[in-house]
């Protein structure tokens, strides 16, 4: 059956043994009327109950513009919602192209890789294991990417510029250094003073200086400066990829054949990786420091007695297991935070949620390689 308005947007119906076809001629402008698209299909599935693909396809097609991709968006959610397959390939190329890139955005539910249409608990158990080997697999590809764009640079053959890799240093090192030490200090205040109450009980105030010291070296500052910098440096990094992925700036620099992964992610990596311990030194620093004050401040404990007691208390393998956990935990929160930003949708409400990701994951894996280290660490007497 044909249907033809007057302002010449053709459309012809017709079926082949199980396909529908639908080919479209004249004029499909948004100023032009068109027949509407789900009354004509059931109508036609009427004459034909048997067909299972629907074949949407052009002749004679004069112009077009949005109103057609309106026309065959709404046949496709038909036929999907029928179980049908739809065949696209007789479209224009750009119509093939423009639903391509629009079937391809994730909706805000995909994104977070949650799967709520499923009533029973069976089917949403084996999407959730469907989705999270998919997720799996896409890692692990970005993963073994990242390591072979790291051999290229090894080489010397890494695109990228050092002009961004300063600016990343500055922006990952300096600019964290007061909100490390501001909250580093007040850690070792807090562990001092809660010390000090229980050690004057025995007459044992000069071991707040140990107690300080091996916390601080030990566990605190590494741990506190990857927290601080998931939350600052992992959300920045995936906001920031997230942005470039949304406004299509990723895409252009695979179609001038750059790889993104070498010329976002291997920079924000190193930088971070390179900055991570230097914070930790400065951590470790500043958090006794703000022990001492406490000491000296509510306990008979001189600074020289203290500085005696920390350089007896805290050794260098204390003190350098905290800073190599540091730059471990730079890596781990650089990653969460490019893959999250590479992995995000197209549309705005997609960084937000690339962001907010970044951050658990950057925070759960420090978590994680933390108590990997305190056990490792245990095992070769460190």
């Amino acid at each position: 059956m044909a249907y033809d308005s007057a302002e010449w947007a053709g459309l012809n119906l017709w079926s082949e043994r199980e396909v529908l076809v639908a080919e479209f001629s004249g004029v499909w402008r948004l100023m032009v009327a068109r027949p509407d698209c789900v009354k004509v299909i059931e109508a036609a599935v009427k004459e034909q109950p048997n067909c299972k693909v629907l074949c949407l396809r052009e002749d004679r097609l004069q112009a077009w513009d949005s109103s057609l991709l309106i026309f065959v968006r709404q046949a496709c959610a038909w036929a999907e919602s029928q179980g049908w397959d739809c065949d696209l390939r007789g479209l224009p190329e750009g119509a093939q192209n423009i639903i391509s890139m629009a079937s391809a955005v994730p909706s805000a539910a995909e994104s977070d890789g949650s799967a709520q249409n499923s009533t029973d608990l069976l089917t949403r158990i084996g999407e959730q294991a469907i989705s999270g080997q998919k997720r799996v697999g896409v890692f692990l590809e970005f993963i073994g990417q990242l390591a072979m764009d790291s051999w290229a640079f090894v080489r010397g053959r890494a695109q990228w510029r050092m002009k961004d890799f300063v600016v990343l240093l500055q922006e990952t090192g300096p600019q964290a250094v007061m909100i490390v030490s501001l909250l580093s200090f007040l850690t070792g205040l807090i562990i001092a003073f809660i010390g000090v109450i229980q050690l004057q009980k025995f007459a044992a105030d000069i071991y707040v200086a140990d107690l300080v010291g091996l916390a601080i070296a030990r566990e605190l500052a590494a741990v506190m400066v990857g927290i601080i910098m998931a939350g600052r440096t992992g959300a920045a990094y995936a906001a920031q990829i997230g942005s470039m992925q949304v406004n299509e700036e990723v895409d252009a620099l695979t179609s001038f054949g750059i790889s993104p992964i070498q010329f976002l992610v291997l920079p924000r990596v190193l930088a971070l990786v390179l900055m991570m311990p230097l914070l930790c030194v400065c951590a470790n620093v500043v958090g006794m420091l703000g022990g001492m004050v406490v000491a000296v401040a509510i306990s008979e404990v001189s600074v020289i007695q203290y500085v005696n007691e920390l350089k007896f208390a805290v050794g260098l393998s204390d003190f350098f297991g905290g800073v190599f956990k540091s730059g471990v935990f730079g890596l781990i929160i650089a990653i969460a935070g490019c893959y999250r930003g590479l992995s995000c949708g197209r549309d705005a409400s997609s960084v937000g949620l690339a962001a907010t990701s970044a951050v658990v994951t950057g925070i759960t894996g420090i978590v994680i390689a933390d108590a990997l280290f305190a056990v490792l660490f245990n095992l070769w007497g460190i």
